[in-house]
This record gives C-alpha cells, structure tokens and sequence, in this order.
C-alpha cells in the first residue's frame, strides 16, 4: 500500500467495523490491518468510538432532534452546513442524524448481543470444567471403594510394615492375597524419595534370606492416595521396602532398608 493515511481517512474502516463491506473488502482490510499497525490501531479506536456512543444511546439516554440539528448547523441562520465540500440543508441533516441515531442503537445491540455470547461461552466453559471435575471425583469414588473391597477380602492378609535403623518413624502396610498374587502397599508412612530415587519392594524368604524384587513404588510423589498395587506370585515370608537408584536394583540395598515386616498366618 503507498499511503496508508489516505487509507485510514477513506472511511472504509468506519464501514469495516460497522459490518458494511463485501467479504472480499473485510478480508482485505483484514490483511491491511495484519500489515500495518496503524491500521490495526485506527480500528480500535472506531471500535472505541462506537462503543462510547452506544452507552449514550443506550436506554435511558433521549437524544434531541433539534439539539443535533443545532449543534450540525452551528448556528448558521439558513440551517446549512457544509461537509466535505457539500451543501446539506437542514432536512436532509435531520435525516442523517435519524439514521445516524438508529445506526447507534442497531450497533449497540451488537456490541450487547457480543458481549453476553462471550458471557455465555464463559459460563459453558465453566459448566464443563464442573462436569469434568465431578466426573473424576466419581471416577476417584468408585475407585476407591473397588481397592477397599479388595484389600477387605477374607484372603487378603495384612502386614504391618516397621521403621528400621535409616528411618525409624516410617512405617507402611502391605495387603496380600496370595490366590490371586496380588499385593497392595499403603507407603503414605514413607517420606518422599530423593531425587533420582525410588522405593522397591522385596518379597523375602527369611531362612536362609532370599530377596525377590516385587516391584518399584512408582511416580510416588504423584500418588494422591499412597497406595500402589504390586503382582506378587511368590512363597513370601516377609516384605521390606528399600530405597534404590531409579529403575530399581537387583539386589536390595541393606543400609536403605525403610521398612521390614513379617507375614503371619
């Protein structure tokens, strides 16, 4: 574009933000407006504009008809003014100003109308998160019941896991059905692991001692509710937990040995 002011001062953006151009005419004010920052901002401006003058058209605001037409003429005697060049008698102005006056109004509702779909968007977006939300408090719920019911069943039998020399206060519990080899592990009473670390849980024989590796406590500072679910085939005697680089150990490390219990019949 080679003058980008002469542009502006076409009016074509005044019909651009009031919706009275050709598809083809938007979309290329559009990419002008993309272009040229100047433009961008004259149209904000209109927009600005606009909107000031629909909060004085809005309900409760009574313009006069002869107060525009007096302040169009600027009390020229003959009622005539001169725009752009041109003579408009006084008629014609006060049939401008009706137009104009209802151009107002029309964009005033548009601008409402906007603003409450934007309001009813908003709401909906809102409405949806909810869902969501009571969704997976559901989905948590049911969850939660299913594992009680598991871990309540007459098969399952319940070790008290106790603090050992490296962290005396941590204790934890481990509920074992051993029909089914599964193997539940409540470690809400172990600290965080370091990073780079990660809890493993040992099976054991305990004469002589024989550890088999379970499995990894994983993503344990993730785990809303402690508990994790483990496959535990084997003849276990006893459970320990210890604390091992990420991606486990083959064997236990002894000295990291948070918690140990035995299996009772």
């Amino acid at each position: 574009m080679r003058d980008v002011k002469a542009y502006i001062e076409s009016g074509i953006l005044e019909l651009y933000v009031a919706g009275q151009l050709s598809e083809k005419e938007n979309l290329e004010v559009a990419r002008y407006a993309d272009e040229y920052p100047e433009i961008q901002a004259e149209i904000i401006e209109i927009e600005k504009a606009i909107l000031a003058l629909t909060r004085e058209a809005a309900p409760g605001f009574k313009p006069s008809f002869d107060n525009i037409s007096h302040s169009l003429s600027q009390g020229d005697d003959k009622g005539i003014r001169s725009i752009g060049g041109s003579r408009i008698l006084r008629k014609e102005y006060l049939g401008w100003a009706a137009s104009f006056l209802l151009a107002i109004g029309t964009t005033y509702l548009y601008f409402q109308n906007k603003e409450l779909n934007s309001k009813i968007q908003r709401a909906e977006s809102e409405i949806l998160l909810m869902e969501e939300q009571i969704a997976e408090a559901e989905n948590s719920l049911e969850g939660t019941e299913q594992l009680l019911n598991t871990i309540r069943d007459k098969n399952v039998v319940v070790v008290a896991l106790g603090g050992q020399t490296v962290s005396p206060e941590s204790y934890a519990k481990a509920y074992w059905n051993k029909e089914e080899a599964q193997l539940f592990i409540d470690a809400k009473g172990l600290p965080a692991p370091p990073e780079g670390m990660a809890y493993q849980v040992w099976s054991l024989k305990l004469d002589p001692l024989s550890p088999t590796s379970v499995g990894l406590l994983e993503d344990f500072t993730n785990d809303d509710n402690g508990i994790f679910a483990l496959s535990n085939p084997n003849d276990s005697q006893a459970f320990g937990i210890t604390l091992e680089p990420e991606g486990g150990s083959e064997f236990p490390t002894l000295e990291q040995l948070y918690v140990l219990g035995k299996v009772t019949s």
